[in-house]
């Protein structure tokens, strides 16, 4: 097997196709060409027939700013829809060659990369559902759960802290089957890395108690050999160094910066094309690499249908665990009204105690569910208290210790979620999204199902003081598009938002929790609590006639504005009283019933919420009032904030008479 020509064909592919875009990244796809090609042709474990093959190995390029290195890769594969002349159209308008590989858009694609240390946090992730899933399905007889996770990552990745919180925890878990290739190159886009960077990765990374080996990233015999080593480290999960020369086999630009991130020029081009045997054809492939890929992709066609034939008679005797896996892959739900509970109306419990009430019915009635939490479980209540924990040699149970990495839990929510016949939920203080925003970002751009909850949601969390009250956090997680934001205001909403949150797999959902208790409602006196579901709806109206004042409330603060809306109904007002947990799901309401709720004719209007008032103006309008809150909060008990911050039945009141 022709391993360069393979290998000088791909750094073509990427010199041709950066330059056609005249953007890109060239050097890295260049530097890892040989690499790649021995992992793809050697020991990559999937079928371009079947991208979603369940027993393929992942392959993920975290260092996503060197795509034109995946997109060669999955053409040369055979994947049909990169074809050729999406290659030619890299980084334009209608292609599926994004600048930075976007999951969704290309087939062989598994995570949206290009934010540096998130494939590699992803990576974490997929590697540890696949030791949870081989737990659960596996038998003494039958193995149908056996698949690598590979990544490629650059000393960007290295210098990230997601990196190190994944790293970290992956050496932890011992998580055999993980093999990152190390592109060490020493150069970043504004040069020799030593400017910024000299750790001893060897060091950090056998101090996280990975296996390490480093290697020249040119010699193919070299790179077999480690990866034979990796793969036969079963109890931990390996990183191969891999010595490499960013812009490999360019005569003028190979090892420096000014490859990194331009194209060559086409001169360069050419003399690079010209020093490693090719042609000067742009997008040249020859009809010797075609039939290298081809008997390779024959080679996992039968892999794929041994495997098929195994899983059925894994099937046949293992009915069970078949109806299991059928359910978890698949993402039934239960029937949410034979199993929740309807929370006794007067009792009085924190938003977050409640979750976790609904968290152990929740996890009896879906087997597949998982979650844990930052170090915050007892804070959170997001543990399963009839399920064991997840660790080193024990993938079997259903509790995640995530520790005290925020953004490494999110983005290993997001590998676990991708990998697939999981769902995963994570839980810390909503003032620490902030460490995670990065995380959610990316799986809400990816439409990933994954749900956090958030608890101590407001400035009641009281004592801890400013650094711990999240005041512009709740807008902040609004903005991001394709999340879907819940605070809800007691505890049969809880309830509902987990059905809805568990329902929603078109992204990321955030539940928003009390630390504080509330009171629950009498829902036989005021609208069910199912209407969550909409967003927002008429709690409480105090009359069918013509609404004088629409009084806004979200979580905590419904109770303070539904006692103002009695009040006012007392004096003679006619007054509308609205929950509203989630502004993402009352948007995708009807235009009616947006009306309905929030009529146009009424234009008093007033929105009560323990956080900052942005983004509430769209509903309150010009001539409403928002109680909110826009600075940073103070240290003191929680009863003592709500009365010095004017969040009080009396303050709520006279704003509402003012208009």
């Amino acid at each position: 097997m022709n391993l360069s020509l393979v290998a000088n064909t791909i750094r073509g592919l990427a010199m041709d196709g950066v330059q056609a875009a005249k953007s890109g990244h060239p050097g890295m796809p260049m530097g890892m060409a040989d690499v790649a090609t021995v992992l793809w042709l050697k020991f990559l474990k999937h079928n371009p027939k079947n991208p979603s093959w369940i027993n393929r190995d992942r392959f993920i390029l975290s260092a996503g700013h060197g795509s034109m290195l995946h997109y060669s890769l999955l053409h040369l594969a055979g994947f049909e829809d990169m074809t050729l002349d999406q290659l030619k159209n890299f980084r334009q308008w209608n292609s599926i060659t994004a600048g930075h590989p976007e999951y969704g858009h290309a087939l062989g694609v598994e995570t949206t990369t290009g934010p540096l240390g998130q494939g590699c946090a992803n990576a974490v992730g997929m590697a540890i559902a696949e030791e949870i899933l081989s737990s659960r399905y596996n038998t003494s007889e039958q193995i149908i759960i056996d698949h690598y996770t590979y990544v490629i990552a650059s000393e960007g990745e290295f210098e990230e802290g997601a990196s190190h919180e994944v790293f970290s925890m992956a050496g932890n878990h011992g998580l055999g089957k993980l093999i990152i290739f190390y592109d060490q190159n020493f150069i970043s886009i504004e040069g020799d890395t030593h400017m910024t960077y000299t750790d001893d990765v060897k060091k950090r990374m056998e101090a996280y108690d990975w296996h390490v080996q480093e290697i020249n990233g040119h010699d193919y015999d070299q790179i077999s050999e480690a990866i034979y080593s990796a793969q036969n480290n079963k109890t931990k999960p390996s990183i191969i160094i891999c010595n490499t020369t960013i812009g490999y086999g360019s005569p003028n630009k190979a090892g420096s910066h000014d490859c990194h991130g331009a194209p060559l020029g086409e001169e360069e081009v050419a003399l690079s094309k010209k020093n490693l045997g090719l042609p000067n054809e742009q997008f040249y492939i020859s009809e010797e690499v075609k039939n290298i890929f081809t008997n390779r992709n024959n080679e996992m066609k039968e892999k794929e249908l041994e495997w098929c034939n195994s899983f059925n008679n894994w099937k046949l005797s293992n009915k069970d665990l078949f109806k299991l896996w059928e359910s978890a892959f698949n993402l039934v739900l239960p029937n949410f009204e034979d199993i929740l509970p309807e929370f006794e109306s007067g009792s009085s419990m924190a938003t977050r105690a409640s979750s976790g009430q609904t968290i152990q019915i929740l996890a009896d009635n879906i087997p597949y569910l998982v979650g844990g939490s930052a170090d915050l479980a007892p804070s959170n209540n997001t543990y399963m208290k009839s399920y064991d924990d997840i660790g080193k040699n024990s993938f079997s149970g259903r509790n995640f210790r995530f520790g005290v990495r925020e953004l490494g839990m999110a983005g290993i929510m997001t590998g676990i979620q991708l990998h697939g016949g999981l769902r995963v939920y994570g839980g810390t203080f909503l003032v620490f999204a902030d460490f995670l925003r990065p995380a959610a970002r990316l799986a809400a751009l990816m439409g990933v199902p994954v749900i956090y909850v958030f608890t101590h949601d407001s400035f009641c969390v009281g004592e801890d003081g400013p650094t711990h009250q999240p005041i512009e956090t709740c807008a902040s997680l609004r903005m991001i598009h394709n999340m879907t934001v819940i605070r809800p205001c007691d505890a049969n909403e809880v309830k509902v938002a987990w059905e809805t949150a568990l329902k929603n797999l078109n992204g990321p959902t955030a539940l928003l929790l009390t630390r504080q208790n509330l009171p629950t409602l009498d829902r036989t006196k005021y609208t069910p609590a199912k209407e969550l579901e909409k967003g927002a709806y008429i709690l409480w109206s105090s009359s069918q006639k013509e609404i004088d004042i629409i009084l806004i409330g979200t979580g905590s603060e419904v109770q303070l504005v539904l006692d103002v809306g009695e009040k006012l109904a007392s004096e003679g007002y006619t007054v509308s009283v609205i929950s509203m947990p989630s502004c993402e799901l009352f948007e995708n309401q009807s235009k009616e019933y947006k009306e309905s709720v929030l009529p146009d004719s009424c234009d008093k209007r007033i929105v009560v919420e323990a956080g900052t008032s942005f983004g509430w103006e769209k509903y309150v309008g010009r001539k409403g009032k928002m109680i909110c809150k826009n600075d940073f909060g103070a240290s003191a008990p929680y009863g003592v904030l709500l009365e010095e911050f004017g969040f009080t039945i009396k303050n709520v009141y006279k704003k509402a008479k003012e208009l």
